[in-house]
């Protein structure tokens, strides 16, 4: 990873962290069956893109989205918390950084 796209990650990071301690909460867009697990980006409406490679069956990318916030912001898994959009691509997750 090049300089920039690190600074630029590492800026992602922040914007997202700065979310989770305002509001506790977290939209994402999930993009199933990707390459790679990735965060790409922050819509307008502060939703954060992430691309994971599981496929979306019997929860397997809920459980990888899960499993890649916790490594991503270090907290356990049990503090994540899928509150909608378990059969949908938009999802409303509760994020206990704590």
């Amino acid at each position: 990873m090049s300089k920039s796209s690190q600074q630029a990650s590492d800026e992602l990071h922040e914007a997202i962290l700065k979310e989770i301690n305002l509001t506790g909460y977290l939209r994402v867009k999930v993009t199933p069956k990707s390459q790679q697990t990735e965060i790409t980006g922050i819509l307008e409406d502060k939703t954060v893109k992430i691309r994971i490679q599981a496929p979306p069956e019997k929860g397997k990318a809920n459980k990888e989205l899960i499993k890649y916030l916790s490594q991503e912001f270090k907290v356990p898994t049990a503090n994540i918390t899928i509150l909608s959009g378990i059969a949908s691509q938009l999802k409303l997750l509760k994020i206990k950084l704590s």
